[in-house]
């Protein structure tokens, strides 16, 4: 539904780190990178940009970002990945029927306090 969505980050070395990482399963990689921040996303198009705060501007508030997942295997490896980034757990992988019958994600709280999740709409294959 959104073309690209921008976060503010107070370390933009370890942002960019932890989101290559834990994103690697979906595909993502760095699409653009300038003075301006990092964009990242699928296929050369940037859809998750992070840009550094600056020291005047206060700690950026927390959000809930979601990356679909094609396979229940996607959002395992996710969550994989983002622990081993340095990612806390905020919710192994499974589903989630509270949501959907379908609905299989994972989360976890990445270095800004941001609630990242991958999840997967489709029935097990």
């Amino acid at each position: 539904m959104f073309d690209h969505i921008g976060l503010g980050v107070t370390n933009l070395a370890e942002s960019k780190a932890f989101f290559l990482k834990a994103l690697q399963p979906l595909g993502v990689d760095v699409a653009m990178e300038g003075p301006y921040g990092v964009g990242m996303g699928k296929n050369k198009k940037p859809s998750l940009w992070l840009s550094e705060v600056s020291q005047a501007q206060p700690q950026p508030a927390a959000l809930h970002l979601a990356f679909t997942a094609e396979t229940r295997k996607q959002v395992d490896e996710f969550y994989a990945a983002a622990i081993a980034a340095g990612g806390q757990d905020n919710g192994a992988p499974g589903l989630r029927p509270h949501y959907h019958e379908n609905y299989y994600g994972a989360f976890v709280i990445g270095p800004d306090g941001h609630n990242v999740e991958a999840v997967c709409h489709k029935p097990e294959a």
